[in-house]
């Protein structure tokens, strides 16, 4: 697991510039899933966003008004982060660690967890359950969790809208295989990652006794045409992205996006 941990820690201190441009090059996830954490995120509120990387989803909500924390994997994201924050005429704390242990590194409960990273590159079960776990109990009851999945779909979609060619290289010949066989994913793709298929989300959720309140897919319908669609003019764009919001939830249609947010509610104790 350590061997893990280095590969990816030392994938995102080398891909900072690239992980900070990526929700404005797909500002569709960005987009989409900022109309639900407003949903429930209000200025004053104090929110943990662990997995925030360079920072995009900390910044905005503490331009909002929120009291951000973020912790990362990555001691160049969190480096980033502050150094953006500042730039921005904005405050966050900010903190280098491994979401499995969140809970010995923030104090405080808060009434909103953005867990939007570390569900990627967890590969083993029972390591994704300590880091839910780890998060809930720095959550207030009644406060709200907002956990991101990589779809065991997104590599195929990629592949289609990118580069299609890769289907002939044979080192990634078991990757299609998994797809057509319906499987999950977790091994060695842009890093160690781990593809969790759709059907899997609520089963596994279902555990930690959350009041779920969404499902849904962070690119909606959209993601098979992003390049297209984000090349439009605006009002086409906000169209698009208004009935992708309608539908985005829609079971049948989670298969379209590359990412799947759960949110859930921690109930309030008796």
């Amino acid at each position: 697991m350590e061997d893990e941990v280095r590969t990816v820690r030392e994938y995102y201190n080398n891909e900072v510039q690239n992980e900070w441009e990526r929700l404005e090059k797909h500002f569709i996830e960005f987009e989409l899933t900022k109309r639900f954490l407003n949903r429930y995120i209000k200025p004053g509120d104090r929110v943990l966003d662990v997995g925030g990387g360079p920072g995009r989803y900390s910044l905005y909500l503490a331009q909002k008004g929120c009291d951000v924390t973020l912790a990362d994997l990555s001691e160049e994201n969190v480096r980033f982060a502050q150094e953006k924050a500042k730039e921005e005429g904005v405050c966050i704390k900010a903190h280098q660690c491994d979401a499995r242990e969140i809970d010995s590194i923030v104090d405080g409960l808060f009434d909103s967890i953005l867990l939007m990273g570390p569900m990627y590159h967890l590969l083993e079960e029972a390591d994704r359950v300590k880091c839910v776990e780890a998060c809930l109990k720095l959550l207030k009851p009644g406060g709200v969790i907002f956990i991101s999945f990589i779809s065991s779909y997104a590599g195929i979609i990629y592949s289609m809208k990118y580069e299609p060619e890769m289907i002939l290289v044979p080192e990634l010949e078991y990757q299609y295989q998994l797809f057509a066989e319906d499987k999950p994913f977790a091994g060695n793709a842009f890093t160690k990652a781990y593809f969790i298929r759709h059907a899997d989300v609520l089963p596994f959720m279902e555990q930690f006794g959350l009041e779920k309140l969404h499902l849904f897919g962070q690119e909606s319908i959209l993601a098979p045409n992003e390049p297209n669609i984000q090349a439009q003019p605006k009002e086409v764009i906000d169209k698009w992205l208004d009935i992708a919001e309608r539908v985005c939830e829609r079971e049948d249609l989670l298969s379209y996006s590359e990412h799947l947010m759960y949110i859930g509610r921690k109930r309030d104790t008796v």
